[in-house]
């Protein structure tokens, strides 16, 4: 399996304080309508944290039985415990994922060293693809380039990395160093477009939870070349792309755009906490610039 294109950290929506199933499906269902590559639950976007392991692991099984094949499901299984990775990681390759997000490990601010042993032993353990996953904003440390390089070599299912440090220069330093088959897709939605001119090959998005069309159309016009058109929609869908990060969060404001959309509640879990009402009116606002109110 091959990392490229679009594929969207899909949210997970809660009603009265449990995971609501039909509106996770029906989410999931207008994510291969509008022709995205893959989902990726339970990442951050997915509020990873706050769920128990049984609604992880759910979470995650209805995503493959919802998908039924039609596109990829990179199961988030990370952790920052590397025990607890391997048997998340495990049971997604049970259930039928197509491929493994690991994200960094948090918190404990391993040595490279131990950052290096912990993706190798996950990757070890599995057959899936692994996806790694570099974002120093949450996990306190990035995953060296020096040590995907490493990975890369000695891992054949380390095939790809999310890489959301808002760095150009790091995409070149990790296309400089990886081999050609090596994925390298943008964490960030803003820098998708240099990104990939750069050498990246897709992205993780936030944005395409509420406009996987727009967002597809943005990824595969730098893909297939077509800067002009890139651009275009580079300057076109940056507002968009800019307030749903920065109103509050990750994902406070995307689950507030699909709430106010009516696609689901307004529940998140606690240490989160919904949009605050002062900027409901900022958010209903750029939604209806992009149409996307219904």
């Amino acid at each position: 399996m091959k990392y490229e294109g679009l594929y969207t950290a899909i949210i997970t929506p809660f009603k009265d304080g449990r995971v609501d199933v039909e509106a996770y499906k029906a989410l999931i269902e207008a994510q291969i309508a509008a022709g995205v590559d893959g989902i990726a639950p339970v990442g951050t976007t997915g509020e990873s944290p706050t769920l128990s392991h049984a609604e992880h692991m759910d979470v995650i099984r209805i995503a493959i039985e919802t998908v039924r094949g039609r596109v990829q499901v990179i199961a988030g299984t990370g952790s920052n415990s590397t025990a607890e990775a391997i048997a998340m990681t495990q049971e997604a390759e049970r259930l039928g994922a197509d491929g493994t997000l690991q994200v960094c490990p948090y918190y404990n601010k391993p040595s490279q060293e131990g950052v290096y042993r912990h993706f190798k032993a996950v990757a070890d353990s599995t057959k899936l693809p692994v996806l790694l996953y570099s974002i120093p904003g949450r996990s306190g440390i990035e995953i060296a380039v020096e040590t995907v390089a490493r990975l890369a070599q000695d891992c054949p299912n380390i095939t790809a990395i999310k890489e959301a440090g808002g760095s150009v220069e790091r995409v070149n330093r990790l296309v400089q160093a990886l081999p050609e088959s090596f994925s390298v897709l943008s964490g960030d939605d803003g820098l998708t477009v240099p990104f990939i001119s750069c050498g990246a090959r897709g992205l993780v998005s936030v944005t395409s939870n509420i406009a996987p069309a727009a967002m597809r159309e943005l990824v595969y016009a730098a893909l297939n070349g077509d800067g002009k058109k890139a651009t275009e929609l580079q300057k076109k869908y940056y507002p968009l792309m800019k307030g749903l990060m920065s109103l509050d969060t990750n994902p406070v404001p995307i689950k507030a755009a699909l709430a106010l959309r009516g696609d689901i509640t307004w529940e998140l879990r606690l240490p989160l906490v919904p949009l605050a009402e002062s900027k409901h009116e900022t958010l209903a606002a750029l939604l209806k610039q992009f149409n996307l109110l219904g």
